[in-house]
């Protein structure tokens, strides 16, 4: 691969006598990870059912190495939201940042998801995640994977920085910032990416981190915790980024992070302060570990937590259709009827947390139930991704072999076998693999009509 003069010349200067050692990592193939969903499924019982030869990924408890010859993405398992497709290093930073039960947090450059996926897990449905990517076509990225993995307490938003930051001051517990850069630690894993470092260089992404980081700290809670990741090897990226952060508010100190086997510490010469905090960031380096590139660093705000006076959401004045509310009541899920929120025939339920949303762009806003219809409720694709098997009163079970698991995704109707059509009743069922919900179809005589969402078909 042929690196441009330029970044050969800084990678010398930085890596001295590991250089060698960089450039020979060039001839290794890029490594392949799974980071299994632990809201949906425990790392035992994944690996219990796992079709995968799996190998742990050191710094983060769910993530996975699997061989290059697996193909992940076209297992049923990937369907039902069992697992996320990630690129090692980049577990590391939502893996780090220490959610709790009741957090609300914020994903800022959140799509196309893998990182907010994580988030959502680790809330347990709990609290609030805001999840938020500025380009509404990879917003549209991010909601799928957020409604695969079954996640029900979120806001997902398309906006820039500085408008989340008019509405939410002082508002998360918790904030990560997968940063837009220069992308010099994928040159291996994406070729391409040299092209635009070639183009566009450090400066631009320079201006956009500082940019960002700027409006992160005023929409930070006193005692909350902002994690900061690069893809990238600029320390004008990293380290300076950095110092700019923490030179905005005095209330601000770096954490200090966990030294895997591999990582390689901060570099306080490689900033413009002399700060030797800034020893407590982490680098990843692709000749050190079996990973890409990347940067992380953890910011505190010193202070107790201090609730910001949030105006709440504003629920419409439309009410349940008695279909609705029947077919709510009849699943085995504690839903507060009182937090349906009825827009136009869609039914939405609403976390206790969610705040007064309106005049944001916004893609999904809390649970998408389904729609009411004449005489009947048709329930959604995220709902059924969001229940377990045990929660809903019409389950068909299948095996992960099972051909008709197959082509209930590529939407097709399937047959039940005999002894199949006794356990069951007419009606909206809920199709799972493994226990694992796909998602609705409706049985009437041995034949289930599907009712997989068209967008999401195995192709």
């Amino acid at each position: 691969m042929e690196l441009p003069i330029v970044f050969e010349e800084k990678m010398r200067e930085m890596l001295g006598t590991d250089y060698e050692a960089y450039l020979a990592s060039f001839e290794h193939e890029a490594h392949q990870g799974i980071r299994v969903n632990t809201a949906k499924i425990s790392v035992e019982e994944f690996l219990e059912l796992s079709p995968y030869e799996l190998k742990p990924v050191s710094w983060c408890p769910n993530g996975f190495y699997y061989d290059k010859k697996e193909k992940p993405a076209k297992h049923p398992f990937y369907f039902a939201g069992l697992y996320y497709i990630q690129e090692p290093s980049a577990m590391t930073t939502a893996s780090l940042l220490p959610v709790e039960k009741g957090d609300t947090v914020l994903d800022l450059c959140a799509a196309p998801g893998g990182k907010s996926t994580e988030l959502a897990a680790k809330l347990c449905g709990s609290g609030l995640l805001v999840t938020n990517d500025i380009s509404n076509s990879r917003a549209k990225a991010l909601l799928k994977n957020i409604e695969i993995f079954g996640v029900g307490n979120a806001l997902v938003t398309s906006e820039p920085p500085n408008e989340l930051a008019k509405r939410f001051p002082a508002y998360f517990d918790k904030i990560l910032i997968d940063a837009p850069c220069s992308g010099e630690g994928m040159f291996r894993k994406q070729s391409s990416m040299i092209k635009a470092w070639e183009n566009n260089g450090v400066e631009l992404f320079v201006g956009l981190q500082r940019s960002i980081l700027k409006e992160a700290v005023t929409m930070l809670k006193p005692g909350g915790s902002i994690i900061y990741s690069t893809c990238t090897f600029s320390k004008e990226e990293n380290e300076q980024s950095i110092e700019y952060l923490l030179s905005l508010d005095d209330s601000l100190y770096l954490e200090e992070l966990p030294m895997f086997d591999g990582f390689d510490k901060g570099h306080p010469e490689w900033g413009n302060t002399g700060n030797k905090e800034l020893a407590k960031c982490r680098r990843l380096w692709p000749h050190r570990i079996e990973g890409e590139g990347h940067f992380v660093a953890m910011v505190r705000k010193r202070g107790g937590k201090a609730e910001a006076p949030i105006a709440e959401y504003a629920f419409s004045k439309e009410r349940l259709s008695k279909e609705a509310v029947d077919f709510i009541k009849g699943i085995a899920y504690p839903f507060d009827l009182s937090r349906m929120d009825v827009q136009k025939e869609r039914v939405f339920y609403i976390p206790e947390k969610m705040p007064y949303v309106r005049g944001l762009r916004i893609l999904r806003c809390g649970l998408y139930m389904g729609d009411m219809k004449k005489n009947r409720f048709e329930p959604s694709q995220s709902l059924a991704m969001f229940l377990k098997a045990s929660e809903f009163p019409n389950v068909i079970c299948l095996k992960a072999e099972d051909e008709r698991v197959i082509k209930y995704l590529k939407g097709e109707t399937i047959e039940l076998e005999l002894k199949e059509m006794k356990e069951q009743q007419d009606g909206i069922c809920l199709i799972c693999v493994e226990h694992y919900p796909l998602g609705f179809g409706k049985l009437l005589g041995g034949t289930i009509k599907n009712k997989y969402l068209p967008g999401w078909r195995w192709l």
